[in-house]
């Protein structure tokens, strides 16, 4: 049985421990948490500890997961790397690129496993959406669309709590990283709980493959990715009952995929590196990536 701990049981820490739950070979094994809350959150025989270093003991796990506000990555993956524990971090890894850089250097340094929660690219449909895509020719253009009304976060902007990941799908489907990124600010206005904006994001890539996104905490919920090819336009819709369409001289038709969760890929797939002993950098790779792009669309 795999033994995982987690760090935060805020909204997206609470879907890791039910997702954890319903897993068979895994089971969570310590929790960090300052809330009253937590501990009717979690199991009777899981810990729950109100400081996360204590947590870090490769005796008592196998890997980490963190799902604490993006200013505490560093420090704490930092530490269970230090500490020889796999972890896995929620998106962005950073929002810092010197920090960022410092942890992918820390964990290639020590031998340990770390993978960056982009959750987007463990969907069946994306996932589809990317074997399917060479049929299609070359890639022409990107446009990305997502957003709801809120969450307002004082310390994480739209560009940061949004953007990770239709950045990464654009690297991992173009291959490469942008030759340039910027953003625009759109619109801005307050909001219930703080401000809400509406982001631009223009990344030029070789080719003249350009990727345009819109970003935003004052829009109706969505989640769409447009891949427009030269036989064709691939649709990912995640909020769709269809979530992956095809547009070419067919017209529109909708192809079948899994309905497997996303998240419990992610932590399946973070629980089977474990028990392999996988030192795979490209999760890590990406996320240093977005990373230095989403700091250059920041700069302008």
């Amino acid at each position: 049985m795999l033994r995982l701990g987690l760090i935060g049981a805020g909204r997206w820490g609470r879907n890791y421990i039910r997702t954890v739950a319903a897993m068979a070979d895994t089971r969570l094994a310590l929790l960090a948490s300052r809330s009253p809350e937590s501990p009717g959150l979690v199991p009777g025989d899981c810990p729950v500890l109100a400081d996360w270093r204590e947590m870090l003991d490769p005796g008592a796990l196998d890997g980490v997961i963190i799902a604490t506000p993006p200013g505490l990555h560093a420090e704490m993956a930092s530490a269970a790397i230090e500490a020889g524990l796999p972890v896995l971090v929620e998106k962005p890894l950073t929002m810092d690129v010197a920090q960022a850089r410092a942890l992918r250097g820390l964990a290639l340094d020590r031998g340990v496993l770390a993978m960056v929660g982009h959750t987007h690219l463990f969907n069946p449909a994306y996932r589809a959406l990317k074997a399917m895509r060479p049929q299609f020719g070359r890639i022409l253009e990107v446009r990305g669309e997502a957003g709801n009304f809120g969450p307002y976060r004082p310390d994480v902007p739209v560009l940061w709590d949004w953007g990770p990941h239709d950045v990464a799908m654009c690297i991992d489907l173009v291959g490469e990283v942008p030759l340039r990124a910027a953003s625009t600010l759109l619109e801005s206005r307050a909001a219930d709980g703080g401000t809400g904006e509406t982001i631009g994001v223009d990344l030029a890539f070789r080719g003249e493959v350009r990727a345009l996104l819109r970003l935003s905490n004052i829009a109706p919920r969505c989640r769409r990715l447009t891949v427009t090819c030269e036989r064709g336009s691939l649709v990912y819709d995640d909020l769709a009952a269809q979530k992956l369409v095809v547009v070419d001289g067919g017209g529109a038709r909708a192809i079948e995929t899994a309905r497997d969760l996303p998240l419990g890929i992610v932590v399946s797939e973070f629980a089977a590196a474990i028990a392999a002993g996988s030192l795979d950098p490209g999760s890590l790779e990406l996320g240093v990536k977005v990373v230095e792009v989403l700091a250059s669309c920041a700069r302008g």
